[in-house]
């Protein structure tokens, strides 16, 4: 594997965020992918998990904070940019830990935010073909997604979904005291649009999970995108009221 040219970013510090929830089977090699690619500060944030996900982390080089119990992936990653925003770095990174997240696209996400391109680069499977496959029910969320984020934003998002994103020293600080609790992917996007913020997608891989299930079952996708579309309704229905 040819290491990344990462020169652009040697006078930046950016920083990975690796949320884990029981992803002891997989976090070595995701972490040894990231470092294989590119020298770049890891921390995961162990979001409570009963099995050795703190103790592999650490063997593999990571920072770890270990949250004491399960906060859900909300306030796990709200943890991480707490801690970018803390520690000075310029960009961070989010990365999933079930392996599904190509390290070769990090660059590809980092470099436009490091350039003033956008304040939040997302990762997606959808802007060129890819060959990805998901069932159909959350084929069909994601699809409902897209098309309510791309109206509310005024831009086009095929991937709003993708927790493979990268954001800018702005965002950082904006997500430490602004960030959505429960499956927040999605409605961050229309928080920071509202906010002033730009977006940008570029074209990744992916892979399926290395180990283990996905949490997310057909009913609990529906669960999620009736929950999702809600709050995402009720804030703008808020910064309405503020607005008026």
């Amino acid at each position: 594997m040819k290491r990344l040219d990462t020169t652009v970013i040697e006078n930046n510090k950016v920083l990975v965020i690796i949320p884990a929830y029981n992803e002891e089977l997989s976090l070595p090699g995701v972490i040894a992918g990231i470092r294989k690619f590119a020298v770049l500060d890891v921390v995961v944030i162990n979001d409570g998990s009963k099995d050795e996900t703190s103790k592999v982390a650490r063997a593999a080089g990571a920072k770890v904070i270990d949250l004491p119990f399960n906060l859900g992936i909300g306030g796990a990653v709200q943890t991480g940019y707490l801690f970018a925003f803390k520690s000075g770095y310029d960009v961070a990174v989010q990365v999933d830990a079930d392996g599904q997240h190509n390290p070769e696209d990090l660059l590809h996400i980092i470099e436009p935010v490091l350039r003033g391109e956008a304040d939040m680069v997302v990762g997606s499977r959808f802007v060129e073909s890819t060959g990805y496959k998901t069932p159909l029910v959350r084929k069909m969320g994601m699809l409902i997604f897209s098309l309510v984020v791309s109206l509310i934003n005024g831009q086009s998002l095929k991937d709003t979904t993708s927790g493979y994103r990268a954001v800018s020293k702005r965002v950082i600080e904006f997500f430490v005291d602004n960030y959505p609790t429960d499956y927040p992917e999605v409605e961050a996007l229309v928080l920071l649009k509202k906010n002033g913020f730009t977006i940008k997608e570029v074209p990744v891989t992916m892979a399926a999970r290395e180990h283990g299930q996905s949490s997310i079952t057909p009913l609990k996708s529906v669960y999620y995108m009736i929950k999702v579309l809600l709050a995402i309704f009720m804030n703008i229905l808020r910064a309405n009221k503020k607005e008026a």
